[in-house]
């Protein structure tokens, strides 16, 4: 009996350092780039900004809304990171056209805002052409 009750004492003791031996393994190392990132979203808050596309480039969109009652222009900062989704696909900033709905998930840092998400719909001027020709034909 006391030899079952040791044995099983010693299994206990081989698990319970094998799960602690586990735990204190090191994360995998995180690029430099996705360190950045890290500390930036730990810093800066989300915020979300809806509007019409103004202009568009690889590096920068220019967004047209209404905050706080007035109307006011947004330009935001494009990055490899940012998520760019236009009609429920994946798109790049210069995709994306003046008059395009968009709501844009940023981050504010120190003045230079940056687009973390962008989603997009076509704008007024292209349903427009879109109902326009089924009657042309």
């Amino acid at each position: 009996m006391k030899r079952a009750l040791a044995a099983l004492v010693g299994i206990a003791f081989v698990f319970a350092s094998a799960g602690l031996a586990s735990a204190q393994t090191p994360a995998p190392a995180m690029k430099p780039e996705e360190k950045k990132m890290e500390k930036m979203e730990k810093k800066a808050p989300h915020h979300t900004a809806m509007g019409t596309v103004k202009t568009a480039g690889a590096d920068g969109i220019v967004v047209a809304g209404k905050a706080k009652g007035k109307e006011t222009e947004w330009t935001f900062a494009v990055s490899d990171k940012t998520k760019i989704r236009k009609a429920g696909k994946d798109v790049t900033a210069k995709d994306l056209a003046p008059g395009d709905k968009v709501s844009v998930r940023y981050m504010d840092e120190g003045g230079k805002m940056t687009a973390m998400t962008v989603s997009a719909s076509a704008g007024s001027k292209q349903a427009a052409k879109a109902k326009e020709e089924p009657a042309k034909k």
